[in-house]
């Protein structure tokens, strides 16, 4: 169980939240929703004991899983099934039992026996206080259901895609929370369909408490029983203790009733001002006229007005300079990690113009091709060929090409040095960014928020070719309708790597790379199927 009391929460000198009092309760299902950057990881971050409140109180009762929007394992060269089995410490002990038992196995004299033996049984005592075969049963489980199989689970995470990588995140964090509280922050980020339904019947299923940030309507659907809407213009947290779609009833029937009631008010104050316009001209009445309308403002004033619709980030992408007929190609690419081979053999010629989507399932290598196209890495074997004129805008699924202690705005300056700073302020502005926001480490942005600044990055680069590495992730509706606008109009090429049909919707891709067998093909709707597969 999780008790906020009092929580007020800040974001510089901006109040996200004032003087929340909640609880959440085993058992509950809460949808936590509200525009890109109006607080609501800030408030997930604070729940899971990650960050302070400014002032109030949060208490935590029991487990807390928390699965942030970019999490990232610390220990690289571990492997992904000590990852999983670290949330509950039975990596640990896992790892005691088998130099245990290869100490006993080596063992020659008898006392040096009895002393391996000794050690062997305080072992598995500690590896079975931590859950045992039972536990690593059930991480096995999870595993592959979020479609992570054996060599997987056996690989370094540092050779790992990023798609794979939050995948063993989700699954250790499951498998710490089994009968606890979870807290998820967009959990099908990366996440094919398959995985996806597998997700909801376990969230459906699970007897702890849940809070679930996601974009996904589908998953709210299914999945949550009570809706937190955080409406950043009210600085408030407005709780509606049903599921998504009689919340989405509840806000349309309120929406009616306050044009109503609004309406209505106009009208009798529209009545009373004319009234009161007649009555000015004569002195026996202006008094009378004066009180009719205060009484008309008043009626105004007592009505709440209909909300003006929320500003949404005006996201265009750059002008494309002027470039050969093959600004970029590849040819015989090939790159592994730690022994495992991630591509090989990928030829390509990206023309003036082309719109070309890449497919495979997680682990195929479409991010390590876009960070290699990008020159983030080196192949092992080929090489990236840059045609006349060649300008590579890239937009990476991790942000990894922003500097996460740098401000908003120092970001924007280091990708577009050109600009002043009011130019870029402006620039900002129209990405959602205004006043003190420009201020903030990138560090604390949202995922949504990070996705803006990067593409507000690429506006004035002249890049004439956009690699772009799932850039809708993250992105509440109204910004991912602004991105996908964004990319149908852009007049350069693109190769894009995406789960989001809506996305290749978008694109209009003509040409269609299929990974790790790096088998390129004219595009039609046959492989539209694979898309949410990739």
């Amino acid at each position: 169980m999780i008790t906020l009391s009092g929580v007020e929460l800040r974001a510089g000198a901006r109040t996200l939240l004032s003087d929340v009092t909640l609880t959440v309760s085993p058992g509950d299902r809460v949808g936590l929703i509200g525009r890109n950057g109006a607080g609501k990881t800030t408030l997930m971050t604070a729940m899971a004991g990650a960050a302070a409140p400014a002032s109030g109180a949060i208490v935590r009762h029991g487990p807390v899983a928390y699965l942030p929007q970019d999490s990232r394992a610390a220990d690289q060269a571990a492997t992904a099934t000590g990852r999983v089995l670290s949330a509950r410490g039975l990596d640990t002990a896992s790892a005691a039992l088998r130099l245990a038992e290869e100490a006993m196995a080596r063992a020659a004299a008898p006392d040096e026996l009895e002393r391996t033996m000794r050690a062997y049984s305080w072992a598995e005592a500690e590896f079975q206080a931590a859950g045992g075969h039972a536990a690593e049963a059930e991480a096995a489980r999870l595993a592959a259901g979020l479609g992570l199989d054996d060599p997987v689970m056996d690989a370094p995470l540092g050779t790992l895609s990023g798609g794979q990588r939050r995948r063993v995140e989700l699954a250790r964090i499951l498998f710490a929370g089994a009968d606890g509280m979870l807290l998820l922050d967009e959990p099908t980020n990366h996440l094919d369909a398959d995985a996806v339904a597998w997700l909801r019947g376990l969230l459906r299923a699970h007897r702890g408490g849940l809070v679930l940030i996601s974009h996904d309507t589908g998953l709210l659907s299914d999945v949550v029983d009570r809706v937190f809407h955080l409406d950043p213009r009210r600085a408030a947290l407005d709780v509606h203790n049903v599921g998504w779609r009689g919340y989405l009833d509840q806000r349309a029937a309120e929406e009616r009733r306050r044009a109503r009631e609004r309406a209505g008010a106009e009208r009798k104050a529209a009545s009373l001002h004319a009234q009161a316009d007649k009555m000015r001209a004569r002195s026996s009445t202006a008094v009378a006229a004066k009180n009719m309308a205060r009484r008309a403002e008043r009626m105004l004033a007592e009505t709440e007005p209909v909300p003006r619709a929320e500003r949404k980030a005006r996201i265009r992408l750059p002008e494309p300079a002027p470039c050969g007929r093959t600004p970029l190609g590849a040819v015989s690419l090939a790159k592994s990690y730690g022994g495992h081979q991630v591509l090989e053999g990928v030829d390509l010629a990206v023309d003036r113009g082309t719109r070309l989507v890449v497919l495979g399932y997680n682990g195929a290598g479409k991010t390590t091709l876009l960070r290699l196209l990008a020159g983030r890495e080196a192949p092992d074997d080929g090489r990236v060929v840059h045609g006349h004129g060649l300008r590579i805008g890239y937009f990476a699924q991790e942000h990894d090409t922003l500097h996460p202690g740098s401000s908003v705005l120092a970001n924007l300056v280091a990708a577009a040095p050109g600009l002043t700073e009011g130019e870029a302020r402006r620039v900002l502005g129209g990405f959602l960014f205004t006043g003190d926001d420009a201020d903030k480490p990138a560090s604390v942005l949202s995922g949504g928020e990070k996705t803006r600044l990067a593409l507000a990055g690429l506006v004035h680069s002249g890049a004439n070719v956009l690699l772009l590495d799932e850039p809708t992730n993250n992105l509440d509706p109204a910004s991912r309708g602004e991105v996908l606008s964004a990319v149908g109009a852009y007049q350069g090429a693109i190769v894009m790597v995406t789960h989001d049909e809506g996305a290749v919707d978008a694109l209009r891709p003509d040409r269609v790379l299929l990974l790790p067998d790096a088998d390129e093909d004219l595009w039609s709707e046959d492989y539209r199927e694979l898309v949410a597969l990739a």
